[in-house]
Formats: C-alpha cells, sequence, structure tokens
C-alpha cells in the first residue's frame, strides 16, 4: 500500500499479528498444487476471488504483515520501506491482469478487495464485479447523487472526508469524499452486500495474498462451506483460516497463477496505461484590437485545480522559431502567455517530460493555432480512439503513442479546450517464465523504458 496511506491512518497500538514467518512449498509439491488449483478453476461454476496485500507486492507496493511489511516495520521501531516507484504510478502485476482474462474468459465472476490501491480498476476488472471493501486511494465518490469518479492523483484525505473537489454535475455541485476507510470505520454496505452475495453463491473462493486475520471481511470467504463451496488460500504466510481450506499454496500469487492460466491456456493481455490531460487556448484581442493576447495551459481533466502528477516539466516550442519565444514550464498549473497577430496561424510544440514510474520519458504533442477558423467542436468516439491507442502499443510494445480524443470551444472568452489521450506505462508478462521458476519480475515492472517489436486475529470493523 501507499507509504502515504499508512502515514494518514489513525494511531492504533495493536494491529494484529504481524512478521509472520514465511513457507514455500517445494517445487514438486507447488506445481502437484497448481494442477489440482487449475482444475478446480476449470470446473467452477460460481468462482469469486478474495485479494489482499500479497498479490500488489510485485507492483512495488509494501504490504502490511510480512517480514518486512509496513506494521511488522513500525513494531520494531525500523524505517518504513521505502516504495521503488510513486504509488500513483505502480502498474497491476500478472495477477492482476490474469484476472481480467478468467473475468473475460466467463470463469471469473466477482472480485473481493482488502486493497486501496485501485489496481483492479485500473487492470480492467469491470466496477459491478469488483466489492473494495476498504475503498480506494484514487476515488471520490458524490454523497449527493453517488456518481465515482477515479483519479490518476492519490487523493488526499480519508476516512470518508470531504475533499477540496465538488461534484461536476452541474444540477448537484455536492462535495466529494474519499471512500478510504480509517480503522474504526465500517464496512460500506454497498461493498459488502454484493461480496456477502456472491460468497453464498461461489462453488470456489479463491484467496490470494491475504493474511485473513481481520474480521469480518475474513469471513466472508466462509459463507461457500453452507453451500458445499470450496476454500483456496494462495499465501505466503499461514491463515486462521487455512484448516477450512480445501487446498492451501505457499508460493508467490503471480507464480501460481501463471501456473495456472498455462494449464487453462489462457494468455495474459499486456497491461496499458492511459493518462489524460486537456491543453486549453484562452485568447482576447488587446485594447488597439492590434494582436491577440492568448494564454496557453496544460491541465488535468479531472478538476479545474487538480495536479497532473505524471507531468514533471513541459517544453514549449513552435515552428516559427524565429518568430516565437521557446519556454520550459516546471511549476504546476503550466501556464504560458504570449501575444500575437490577429491573422497568424501557427504551430505549438509540446514537449511533455514525464515523472518517475513512467515508461518513457518525454512524448511530443503539436497544437495548432489559427485564430480565424470555425468555432465548432468536435467529439470523437472516446472509446474506440482509446483502444486504438492500446492497439497500437501492444503491437510495438512501445509507450509514447497519443490521440486527441475531444475538442470544444468556450465563446466568451473564447477559449479552446482539447482532451489528449496518452499512453504512460505499457507492462507485458511471461507466463511461461513464472511457471518454469523464474520468479523474477517481469519486464517493464518499475516503469522502465519498453520499445521493440513483439516476437511473440482481531476482531475489528475493517482493515487489512
Amino acid at each position: 500500500m501507499s507509504l502515504g496511506y499508512a502515514e494518514k491512518l489513525s494511531y492504533i497500538e495493536d494491529v494484529g499479528n504481524v512478521g509472520m514467518s514465511e513457507f514455500f512449498d517445494s517445487s514438486h509439491v507447488l506445481q502437484e498444487k497448481i494442477e489440482r488449483l487449475a482444475e478446480m478453476i476449470q470446473k467452477s461454476k460460481h468462482l469469486v476471488v478474495f485479494t489482499g496485500a500479497g498479490i500488489s507486492t510485485s507492483c512495488g507496493i509494501p504490504d502490511f504483515r510480512g517480514p518486512k511489511g509496513i506494521w511488522t516495520l513500525q513494531r520494531e521501531g525500523k524505517p518504513l520501506p521505502e516504495a521503488s516507484l510513486p504509488f500513483h504510478r505502480a502498474m497491476p502485476s500478472m495477477t492482476h491482469m490474469a484476472l481480467v482474462e478468467l473475468e473475460k474468459a466467463g470463469i471469473l465472476k466477482f472480485i473481493i478487495s482488502q486493497n486501496v490501491d485501485g489496481l483492479h480498476l485500473r487492470s480492467g476488472i469491470p466496477r459491478e464485479k469488483l466489492a473494495e471493501l476498504h475503498g480506494n486511494s484514487f476515488m471520490e465518490v458524490c454523497p449527493s447523487c453517488g456518481v465515482e469518479y477515479l483519479r490518476d492523483f492519490e487523493v488526499e484525505t480519508i476516512g470518508l472526508k470531504e475533499t477540496s473537489r465538488r461534484c461536476p454535475d452541474v444540477k448537484c455541485g455536492a462535495k466529494l469524499k474519499d471512500t478510504v476507510l480509517d480503522w474504526e470505520d465500517a464496512l460500506p454496505t454497498k461493498e459488502m452486500l454484493p461480496a456477502e452475495k456472491h460468497c453464498r453463491m461461489a462453488d470456489v473462493v479463491l484467496c490470494l495474498g491475504t493474511s485473513l486475520q481481520i474480521t469480518p471481511a475474513c469471513n466472508l470467504p466462509l459463507k461457500c462451506l453452507r453451500g458445499g463451496g470450496k476454500i483456496i488460500i494462495v499465501n505466503l504466510q499461514k491463515t486462521p483460516k487455512d484448516k477450512k481450506a480445501s487446498l492451501v499454496i505457499h508460493g508467490f500469487v503471480d507464480k501460481v497463477i501463471a501456473g495456472v492460466m498455462n494449464l487453462l491456456n489462457l494468455r495474459i493481455a499486456p497491461y496499458v496505461r492511459i493518462d489524460l490531460l486537456q491543453v486549453i487556448i484562452t485568447q482576447s484581442l488587446s485594447l488597439d484590437e492590434r494582436y491577440v493576447n492568448w494564454n496557453l495551459r496544460v491541465a488535468s481533466v479531472h478538476a479545474p485545480k487538480a495536479p497532473l502528477p505524471f507531468i514533471k516539466s513541459i517544453e514549449v516550442s513552435f515552428t516559427d522559431a524565429q518568430k516565437y519565444k521557446a519556454a520550459v514550464l516546471h511549476d504546476q498549473p503550466f501556464n504560458l502567455k504570449r501575444r500575437t497577430a490577429p491573422a497568424e496561424a501557427f504551430e505549438i510544440l509540446l514537449k511533455l517530460n514525464f515523472s518517475d514510474g513512467c515508461g518513457c520519458p518525454s512524448i511530443q504533442i503539436n497544437v495548432p493555432v489559427n485564430f480565424k477558423v470555425s468555432s465548432d467542436c468536435f467529439n470523437l468516439d472516446k472509446e474506440s480512439a482509446i483502444q486504438n491507442l492500446k492497439e497500437r502499443a501492444i503491437q510495438d510494445l512501445c509507450c509514447g503513442q497519443n490521440a486527441l480524443i475531444e475538442r470544444k470551444v468556450i465563446l466568451e472568452p473564447k477559449t479552446e479546450v482539447a482532451n489528449h489521450a496518452l499512453v504512460t506505462n505499457i507492462r507485458a508478462f511471461n507466463s511461461d517464465s513464472w511457471s518454469n521458476g523464474d520468479v523474477k519480475h517481469p519486464r517493464g515492472v518499475n516503469g522502465t523504458k519498453i520499445c521493440r517489436k513483439r516476437s511473440f486475529g482481531r476482531k475489528r470493523k475493517s482493515r487489512f
């Protein structure tokens, strides 16, 4: 989880058992258990997956109760672990993306997550097939109309508090709230009801990377037993529910799932991260009407004052370099003011320098400017445009592609707003290497550039 998230939690002395020993099944036993698991998944009619922090450790996010977990180190008086990349740039693991394929294949019916990292949603799991019991660090919700807003930045508060933004619906406008629970917050009914329903319906509940310590969440998988369902636990530590399980596997979650996917002949698609931004140009005539005063702003699509966490700086240049002075914008909000003759048409070249964790150092966007052109708006098929971006990125296994997906004009003051979609990360997976014993991180795990052609315990209301 985010170290910032851990620091935002209210202080509590007893966080349950921490620092538990890790166990590893021998390679022979592990392979036999993977084969049993694959068979059980293949035969299942209603598979439910219950996930904990252990499925995100390969994404560079520390867990809580492991030997080097956040709670463990805190209890030992040691410094907290250093995250290998910014929390907002964490990418889904092989396990996250494998679950997407199982859902697409009609095998996986529902996911119950105790994590707040938002990686299930980023991976492509439909919201209606996901219960996030403890909330999402990247989600805001409107308490009035109920609309959820998934952000590209970590929401600044936890504990279901009001944030600094309002619902953009002109008929609403209520203050938004974060969705992440603090220690004493009860599990939300909206998430618990479908979770309980699907656990009762399940013939298999697969628990991945969770210590199954904290009630009431840890008791959800047990609800399948009354209907004859089976529990499978994949975790490096022993759990209080092991005796209730039909199968307990001690191994890396990614390695286990990679073996299962190979046995099921299911390919794990690459993960492609798409980020959005706005390029806003506002213009007005000078008092003598000899010039156009214009302002360039590069901003978030999420809210007027929202940050752009994936942009470090912007280099602004022009096609006619002799006439227009270049600039480098280091501070957000990214603004540039200039004046030109009204009849002139030119092109702005924006070099976007990405922050740490992105898969390529920079990309360039060309912005045509013509103050005499029509003020008509146009809307592209956003879903198709984004899907085309993903396909191009997967074909080349390279990030950096971008596309204009929307343009609108505001007449007073005259403003053009262009929304762009950018491929800022791609992470590909080779399940063969994992299932054959290679437990190194898949390529692209730390956001390094990829650009090559494809070859082919304690009772609590809630907590981790």
